[in-house]
C-alpha cells in the first residue's frame, strides 16, 4: 500500500475562506437593488446563486459593483434618527397607557359580562361610538376571553382589531369605540 503526497500550495496562493457573513453582507446588498427597481428578480436570483457559489471576496464584489452600497456610518446614522423619532411615539403612548381609567376584571361567573350602551348591560358606556350590545368578557377555563358582538366602531386589544375572540389579560389595553381602559386583576 502507498501513500500519496498531495503538494500544498505556498500560502500566498490559498484563497481567502469567504464567511456566511460576507455572503449575507452581498445578498442584502441585491435584496436592497431589488427593493429599489435596480435588479429584476431573475437578475436577483441569478446573482444570488453566484453568491453562493463564489470562492473568493473578489468575485462577492464583482456582484454588487453596479449597485451602490450604504456605508456603516450612512447605516448608523439612519438607524439612529429612526430610534430617535420613534421614541417620541413610544413616550407619548406609554404615558397615555398609564393615564388610563383601569376596568377590574370581574369575579369569575358562568355569566359573562356583556359590555356596551344598553342600559342592561353589566358594563354600561355611554358614548355614541360604542354599540348597544358592544362586548362580552368571560372566563373561560381559567382565562379571560373578550369576545366583539358585531360591533360598528370595534373593539380593540393592545391596538389590535378583535374580530372574534381574544384572549385577554391584565395589563391589556381594551377599546371599544373610542372608550379605552386598562384591565387590572382584583
Amino acid at each position: 500500500m502507498t501513500t500519496h503526497e498531495f503538494p500544498t500550495p505556498p500560502p500566498a496562493a490559498l484563497p481567502a475562506r469567504l464567511s456566511d457573513a460576507d455572503r449575507d453582507r452581498v445578498i442584502e446588498v441585491l435584496r436592497e437593488g431589488t427593493a429599489q427597481g435596480r435588479l429584476s428578480q431573475d437578475t436577483f436570483l441569478r446573482r444570488m446563486e453566484l453568491a453562493f457559489a463564489a470562492r473568493g471576496r473578489d468575485e462577492l464584489d464583482a456582484l454588487t459593483a453596479d449597485l451602490p452600497q450604504e456605508s456603516r456610518l450612512s447605516r448608523f446614522v439612519f438607524g439612529a434618527v429612526a430610534g430617535v423619532s420613534s421614541f417620541r411615539e413610544q413616550l407619548r403612548r406609554t404615558w397615555l397607557a398609564e393615564r388610563l381609567p383601569k376596568l377590574m376584571l370581574p369575579e369569575p361567573s358562568s355569566y359573562p359580562l356583556r359590555i356596551g350602551r344598553d342600559p342592561a348591560s353589566g358594563l354600561r358606556l355611554n358614548d355614541d361610538t360604542v354599540s348597544r350590545v358592544h362586548a362580552q368578557l368571560s372566563r373561560e377555563g381559567g382565562i379571560w376571553v373578550l369576545k366583539d358582538l358585531g360591533s360598528t366602531n370595534g373593539t380593540w386589544v393592545n391596538n389590535r382589531r378583535v374580530t372574534g375572540r381574544a384572549v385577554v389579560r391584565a395589563g391589556d389595553l381594551v377599546t371599544f369605540g373610542r372608550v379605552t381602559f386598562r384591565l387590572a386583576a382584583r
